[in-house]
């Protein structure tokens, strides 16, 4: 038994080598086909990797090629452009000195005519100093005064003419003076009727209203007087029951209560009932009726102007101008014209026109409050307006446009210009038109009488004469004399008060004509 298995145990022993020696010989044989494999599929792969590589090498290159054209294409174009636009600069370059060069050589040739018109002059001026020096001589020949000697004369000539001139002036400032008292005086007798009652009655303190018929008088006066005292309590407004047939008078300096006291009348006449309870009722309604139309007068005011923000009393209080007035001139629609005015100035001035129409408009505010407080209309208007914030040019032209307070701005200066137009122009005052005519006629009448004179045209109410003169006949150094002469005249001829500017014009044209051949 042991024999079988030293025999198998001898054949483990020399199979097992034998075995692992085969198994080593496949596995050997294996990993070279293997390695085989792998070296050819990696040969392969370099091979494609170096196809590629050359590819994409290639379209690089024509890549950089391309660029490098379009580039070199790009920077060709752009050399293309600035060597146009460097031509285009430099022929302008050449331009400008070709036209440099004409200017330098027209400059040039006008220093030379300048210099020869400069020599020309120097030899003129020698030569009339010649002359000059020869006339004094002769003069002085003929005369029989030295130079010296005919100054003292001339000079005691214009002496005496001064001092006879400054008498002249003196003795017109006096009578101005006077003429200006008696104006001041006539203002404020005129101011103090309007402020105060008197026993006089003017057609400017009086209201007439229509009655029905006859009956309504005695109606309105009631059982013992009782209605008419109850409704001249209520409004402060006499009644004047006369023979006056179908109408009744209101007689008061104060126009607003008038005013209410007309509107209640008449209420209380289509009514029918008058009796006190109905009067006091009607009264009522009539003042709240004045005063919105009070109110909306001052607001058309503003709107007819064009100024806007002022303060509601403000506009309030000018809707109040509309029933006063000045020299029989309505004190609202001065104003109104005084704004119009200014703005009109200040826009040909280049100034604020809202500012100049605002202190136009604002210029107689006083005058709505002047018959019930102290003072003038002035004063109260600055302290009015100062109430109000207003500004400190509009303030300083309600306080100097009558020339109490020297004017501060452009503004101040228009209006007071625009007030004195207002006030001027024909039918504004109490003044005729016929008057008017008249004066202006005596005017251009006077000046036209003057030889060389061709046409004179009277402006600015007669305050200013503008003469044409011909120009053949009256030289530039006659038309100072001429002047002299028309203001000489107008002093001796007219008899009103102001100062009158004369103004005289001397226009020369020259005309050629041309003959063209068709």
């Amino acid at each position: 038994m042991w024999q079988v298995v030293v025999a198998i145990v001898v054949t483990l022993v020399i199979a097992v080598p034998a075995a692992a020696l085969i198994a080593t010989s496949y596995q050997k044989k294996m990993v070279e086909a293997k390695l085989g494999n792998a070296d050819e599929k990696a040969r392969e792969i370099i091979d494609e990797a170096l196809k590629a590589a050359e590819t994409k090498k290639r379209e690089s290159l024509l890549e950089v090629k391309e660029e490098s054209i379009r580039t070199k294409n790009e920077l060709d174009k752009e050399i293309k452009e600035r060597r146009a636009e460097a031509q285009r600069y430099e022929r302008r370059v050449q331009q400008k000195e070709e036209n440099i060069d004409k200017k330098a050589d027209a400059i040039e040739k006008k220093e030379a005519s300048l210099a020869e018109k400069e020599e020309a002059l120097a030899r003129q001026r020698e030569e009339i100093s010649k002359l000059s020096e020869q006339r004094l001589q002769e003069l002085e020949r003929i005369s029989g005064l030295t130079s010296e000697q005919a100054k003292d004369y001339l000079l005691k000539i214009v002496e005496d003419e001064v001092k006879h001139e400054t008498a002249v002036l003196i003795k017109e400032m006096e009578s101005r003076a006077k003429e200006e008292a008696d104006k001041k005086a006539k203002e404020y007798v005129v101011t103090a009727i309007q402020k105060c009652a008197a026993d006089h009655v003017s057609e400017t303190t009086i209201s007439v209203v229509q009655l029905p018929n006859d009956e309504m008088k005695g109606r309105i006066i009631g059982r013992e007087g009782r209605n008419i005292r109850t409704l001249e309590t209520m409004t402060g407004v006499d009644l004047i029951i006369d023979d006056t047939p179908e109408a009744v008078i209101l007689s008061g300096f104060d126009p607003i209560r008038r005013e209410v006291a007309r509107i209640a009348l008449e209420k209380l006449i289509v009514d029918g009932r008058i009796h006190p309870a109905r009067i006091e009722e009607m009264v009522e309604k009539a003042q709240k009726e004045v005063e919105v139309m009070i109110k909306e007068e001052g607001e058309a005011a503003t709107l007819e102007v064009g100024v806007h923000g002022i303060h509601p009393e403000l506009v309030r209080l000018l809707g109040k101008m509309k029933f006063r007035t000045s020299y029989g001139q309505n004190a609202l629609k001065h104003s109104i014209e005084v704004a119009q005015l200014s703005g009109l100035l200040a826009a040909e001035m280049g100034l604020d026109v809202r500012m100049a129409k605002r202190a136009g408009l604002l210029h107689d505010i006083g005058k709505a409050v002047d018959h019930e407080m102290e003072g003038s209309h002035i004063q109260l208007g600055v302290d009015l307006c100062r109430k109000y914030k207003e500004g400190p040019v509009v303030i300083n032209a309600v306080e100097s446009h009558h020339g109490d307070v020297e004017a501060q701005t452009l503004i101040a200066c228009l209006v007071q210009a625009a007030d004195t137009i207002s006030a001027a122009r024909p039918g504004a005052r109490r003044e005729t038109l016929e008057t008017y005519t008249t004066r202006l006629k005596q005017l251009e009448d006077i000046t036209n009488n003057f030889k060389g004179v061709d046409k004179s045209f009277a402006i600015q109410a007669g305050r200013e004469i503008r003469v044409m003169v011909v120009p053949e006949q009256i030289s530039d150094s006659d038309m100072v004399l001429l002047a002299r002469d028309i203001s000489k005249q107008i002093e001796a001829e007219l008899e009103y008060p102001g100062q009158i500017k004369v103004n005289v014009i001397r226009e020369s044209r020259v005309i050629d004509l041309s003959l063209i051949h068709i």
